[in-house]
């Protein structure tokens, strides 16, 4: 393989071989050598990389906690913000490994010990989140902060799994929108007293514009 061992594009070739045999022959009934030789590679090699065949199938996964992590720890006007941000960074990456993350998604399904893992694997992106509001905001209520990592977290796997489940033709934009909503929702309350000024007998539209603007400043 023409890509290090320790290049991320190793670890997915490895995986997209693995998931190949997989779907083909079954979970169960591919080897770890099976695989290597798949891939092209020694069965010394796979374990350095990998613990076993149950690893491989989640590689991309890990790949993408660590770069969720790397671009949370950068500097964030709103961390908030940065946290569907980084959901969103997550979605855009499974976009482009489309057909990767569909097939992984049909042998994990008829798999109950895969379809556990998967779960476990899942959560620790809310984990990651909610450590992160954590330390970023650390007066803020935790019961907020986990709240709002929870339905960001549940926003994205819903948008991803009506592409790579059900076939729906969905742009990043689509998980970009329904973040902002999530994001709006869960707006941290303010004790500033807000004053808008406006003509006596103006209309409701006029006042709901008023304070909007108001907000908005």
């Amino acid at each position: 393989m023409r890509d290090t061992e320790d290049s991320d594009a190793f670890r997915l070739a490895v995986a997209k071989a693995a998931l190949d045999l997989f779907s083909a022959n079954g979970y169960d009934a591919t080897s770890v050598d099976d695989i290597a030789e798949a891939a092209g590679i020694s069965r010394r090699t796979f374990f350095r990389q990998f613990r076993g065949k149950d690893d491989v199938i989640f590689a991309d996964h890990e790949i993408l906690l660590t770069q969720a992590a790397e671009f949370l720890d950068r500097d964030h006007d709103d961390p908030w913000v940065a946290v569907c941000d980084a959901a969103q960074l997550v979605f855009d990456r499974f976009s482009g490994w489309k057909e990767y993350a569909t097939l992984r998604y049909q042998v994990v399904h008829v798999n109950p010990a895969l379809r556990d893992r998967e779960i476990v694997t899942v959560f620790r992106y809310e984990r990651l989140f909610v450590d992160y509001l954590r330390g970023a905001v650390p007066d803020h209520s935790h019961l907020e902060t986990i709240q709002f990592c929870a339905t960001v977290t549940a926003t994205h796997n819903f948008v991803l799994r009506r592409m790579i489940r059900d076939g729906v033709a969905t742009a990043p934009a689509d998980l970009q929108a329904a973040l902002s909503k999530v994001r709006a929702s869960f707006q941290p309350s303010s004790d500033e007293v807000v004053v808008a000024v406006f003509p006596r007998g103006a209309s409701r539209d006029a006042v709901v514009d008023a304070i909007s603007e108001q907000l908005g400043r």
